[in-house]
């Protein structure tokens, strides 16, 4: 019995009817503000610090297709969040979502997921801002803290960095005053940050030259050789282009930030989706434009990782041009870096508001309408981690604890197409009971079922779990380094059962949304394939990052089964009801006789 109560707590889930009460936050964003959000929070180190790294040591002048790669997963995942947007419009983003869905347990752990890339993704942006402007300045600061105060550990940073740490207090500070105040911020650095990119684009086209798409290994320097790949315009080939994806997946990492305003936005049915589409379109075009202009204006193996504008223009004899970037990029990284930062008290909140998470941290401040005590310890632990990790250790981090948000919302949308609805009787089939044939014959849809039951509703959810599965193991089989002929003979068998599965699913009745204000396209392709990028995308994650990962999830699941199963929200509820429902039987009864 006792293992019985604790499954049936792990799968409790929110009623889509218990999200849309009431909030204490301000709704003070319109589409403009959410747009730009998402845009500012993402078009930072992708656009000013990524392109460059990756063209030099990864995939050379194919990073433009490792943005389309990285974008088109990006994409699956945002139509997804959109429907859910329109569905569940409240605080919390992914980990509201999974809790409607799946239930308490994959909840929590996806919203622990969400803390993890938000607080890295503060830090990551914080180490990349500080990195920028010391290489600029010769890395004084650099060489004086390493003197000064060397961290002689393996897997932390050589030295204390104290202004990424003083970066994420100020724009800490900034959040706690309010969210009104902070978006018009947003929205002027967001501006100078378009600006920015429409000159370097400008600029750069002038100063293009389309042969460095097509260098040869013999005219590439002796000095450059070695490191500089087979030349030519994929000189990794097809395995740097999908690994080139995996770094530049993290240049789109923050669009998701739109979907924790639910109770911040105006409209935020119509709104929360349109802005995440736009936002994705803008970022898309100004890394694919940003990337091309670099890589041709300089060859690949001659770009600076660490600030690849001021070094490229510098080369070019444009130095001006240099300049106005590198201020632009200040701005950008600014302005990223709020928008990393805006989600984190949100998805604190929402949890503690639901009892997961220490019910203190969703405390509103008055007067700010903000969650003061959440923002404070967001921004010490954001601050604390970009002082003592590097940068490349921090981007690792995040990028797992994202995929498997977006993930675990491609898969919600799926159960939630295929959820039987209890209000509707099909012809009596509800109540008839199942025989194995009959099983065999609804696997393709041969009853002609319209409208979900519980069956069809069982046979989805048993055939999502199984392509999760599959789809891991697949990805697995397909990774780089165990490709071999009994490899690719195991990847053409998972390939063929994930188009069944696919099959099954399709042939399954789905409920009907015509209702919400936007819905995903082409159900069940899209989640299908967004599951299955963004999972090929974590397999490509060193070991180092899953045992992060691993005991970041320990410490989280000691945190909810100690704490967060006995507090939840849902239990006291249940608790409540029970105990209302025992009043009303008892007052019939006595009325009774």
């Amino acid at each position: 019995m006792g293992c019985a109560r604790i499954l049936s707590a792990l799968r409790r889930c929110k009623r889509l009817d218990d999200s849309q009460g009431g909030s204490e936050l301000a709704r003070c964003l319109g589409l403009l503000d959410l747009t730009a959000l998402g845009v500012g929070s993402t078009l930072g180190l992708g656009v000013y610090v990524l392109a460059g790294a990756v063209a030099k040591t990864v995939a050379g002048p194919a990073v433009t297709l490792s943005f389309l790669v990285a974008a088109v997963a990006s994409a699956f995942a945002g139509l997804c969040y959109a429907e859910f947007a329109a569905r569940v419009p409240r605080a919390g983003s992914a980990y509201v979502y999974s809790y409607v869905s799946v239930g308490e347990f994959i909840a929590f752990t996806i919203g622990w997921n969400l803390i993890l890339e938000y607080v890295i993704g503060t830090a990551s942006v914080a180490k990349g801002m500080s990195n920028y402007i010391d290489s600029i300045c010769n890395n004084t600061m650099a060489r004086t803290l390493t003197a000064a105060a060397p961290i002689n550990v393996s897997f932390l940073a050589e030295y204390p960095d104290f202004f990424a740490f003083g970066l994420v207090l100020v724009i800490t500070i900034l959040l706690g005053v309010g969210v009104r105040e902070s978006t018009k911020l947003n929205n002027v650095f967001t501006a100078l940050n378009m600006a920015t990119v429409v000159i370097v684009v400008i600029a750069g086209a002038t100063q293009s030259d389309p042969s460095n798409w097509r260098i040869a290994v013999e005219d590439i320097p002796e000095e450059y050789r070695e490191a500089a790949g087979a030349g030519g315009f994929m000189p990794w080939g097809v395995a740097g282009v999908m690994a080139g994806a995996a770094k530049c997946f993290f240049g789109f990492v923050g669009f998701d930030c739109v979907a924790t305003t639910g109770e911040e936005a105006k409209n935020p049915k119509r709104d929360i989706p349109l802005s995440i589409i736009l936002s994705l379109v803008i970022i898309f075009i100004s890394y694919f434009t940003i990337a091309t202009v670099l890589t041709m204006m300089l060859p690949y193996y001659l770009q600076d990782a660490d600030a690849p504008f001021p070094h490229v223009f510098g080369v070019a004899g444009l130095p001006s041009v240099g300049w106005i970037v590198t201020i632009g990029a200040i701005f950008a990284l600014c302005t990223s870096l709020l928008g990393a930062m805006f989600p984190l008290p949100r998805v604190l909140y929402a949890m503690a508001s639901d009892g997961v998470l220490f019910r203190p941290l969703a405390r509103i401040h008055r007067r700010t309408q903000t969650p003061l005590l959440a923002t404070a310890f967001s921004g010490l632990l954001s601050a604390t981690m970009a002082a003592i990790f590097n940068l490349n250790q921090l981007i690792d981090m995040m990028s797992i604890g994202t995929l498997m948000a977006y993930t675990i919302v491609a898969i919600s949308v799926l159960i939630l197409r295929y959820e039987e609805d209890s209000s509707i009787i099909i012809n009596g089939l509800k109540s008839l009971p199942e025989t194995p044939w009959s099983v065999v014959k609804q696997l393709f849809n041969l009853l002609g079922l319209k409208e979900p039951t519980m069956l069809s509703s069982t046979i989805a959810k048993c055939t999502i779990f199984i392509f999760f599965v599959v789809s891991l193991a697949a990805c697995g089989t397909m990774s780089w380094e165990v490709i071999g002929e009994g490899a690719w003979v195991a990847t053409g068998a998972l390939g063929i059962l994930l188009l069944l599965l696919l099959l099954v699913l399709y042939r399954q009745p789905r409920r009907d949304v015509a209702h919400l204000t936007f819905t995903v396209p082409l159900v069940p392709l899209v989640p299908y394939l967004s599951v299955i990028m963004n999972v090929y995308l974590m397999v490509q994650l060193d070991y180092h990052t899953w045992v992060r990962f691993i005991l970041w999830l320990a410490v989280g699941y000691l945190i909810y089964f100690f704490y967060g199963i006995s507090n939840s929200s849902l239990k006291e509820k249940k608790h409540d009801d029970s105990h209302t429902n025992g009043k009303v039987e008892e007052k019939h009864v006595i009325t009774k006789f």
